[in-house]
């Protein structure tokens, strides 16, 4: 929506513009209103780029984010839908549909690119999803006060005991309902495009929250970034293979549920063996 928005704004300055040069008198309305249209779309891009450079320059990166901001989630989601069409990312999607009506969830997924959290976010909005990530990600620009402001959670994984801290924080969040927790179990992109063994620890927080887990699937975003170098468009398949209810992995060690969820995905990810 975002998107179209953007470009009936760009489709009435172009013409805008048109008018003021009087091009509409001849001919030269065929050059001047695309062009004029086009403009003005970058403009708008531009302007974009510019709020969510000045908004991540304002966040305070020593203090503690106590809860989620809605303003800024709402502007990098609209950032995501005018983004994505843009640069021709389509995300293709399977079985939202069994997605849970209830508003906090862990989301779990496997990952490919970093761009993965944000095809989770533009598909499932209404989870208000809080990534847990590498620390090394709070250092980037942009993208490290972004991930503050969304209650996004780094973890430390060379230390066990800043790790548990970690957990401990995403179980409080669920319990007291600030944001959903999104994880990628395999720990890391996944280089080779393969699922990889999962660091199971991180069920605990479903665990103890009881709540449900959304088993989801992410294939050939690895090719998003390489395709936009190109100038080539990208199709995502984003699925959701199963929900699972807090009595479905009622009594189950994490490494058992760990198990369990690493089949789902990969009997999306390798049908057939």
């Amino acid at each position: 929506m975002a998107f179209y928005i953007l470009l009936l704004l760009s489709l009435g300055a172009g013409v805008g513009a048109t008018l003021a040069a009087d091009a509409f008198g001849g001919l030269a309305w065929l050059w001047v209103l695309p062009l004029s249209c086009i403009g003005a779309f970058l403009g708008w891009l531009i302007l974009l780029a510019l709020v969510i450079f000045i908004m991540a320059w304002c966040v305070d990166m020593e203090k503690p984010q106590e809860k989620d901001s809605k303003f800024y989630r709402w502007v990098l989601h609209m950032a995501i839908q005018i983004v994505f069409p843009t640069i021709r990312w389509r995300v293709h999607t399977r079985g939202l549909e069994l997605a849970p009506k209830c508003k906090r969830v862990m989301l779990v997924c496997n990952h490919i690119n970093d761009i993965d959290p944000g095809v989770l976010m533009r598909s499932f909005p209404q989870y208000e999803l809080a990534f847990i990530s590498k620390r090394e990600n709070e250092k980037k620009p942009v993208i490290g006060p972004f991930l503050r402001k969304l209650m996004c959670q780094s973890v430390n994984r060379e230390n066990d005991r800043e790790a548990l801290k970690t957990i401990l924080n995403c179980i409080r969040l669920l319990k007291e309902d600030v944001v959903s927790i999104g994880v990628f179990p395999e720990g890391y992109v996944s280089l080779d495009r393969k699922l990889h063994p999962f660091r199971s620890g991180v069920f605990k927080v479903a665990q103890k929250a009881q709540v449900p887990i959304v088993v989801c699937t992410l294939q050939n975003t690895y090719d998003a970034l390489p395709n936009l170098l190109r100038f080539k468009a990208t199709d995502m398949h984003l699925h959701l293979v199963g929900v699972l209810q807090p009595e479905d992995y009622a009594g189950m060690s994490t490494i058992d549920l760990g198990n369990r969820i690493y089949q789902m995905m990969d009997e999306d990810l390798n049908p057939g063996g």
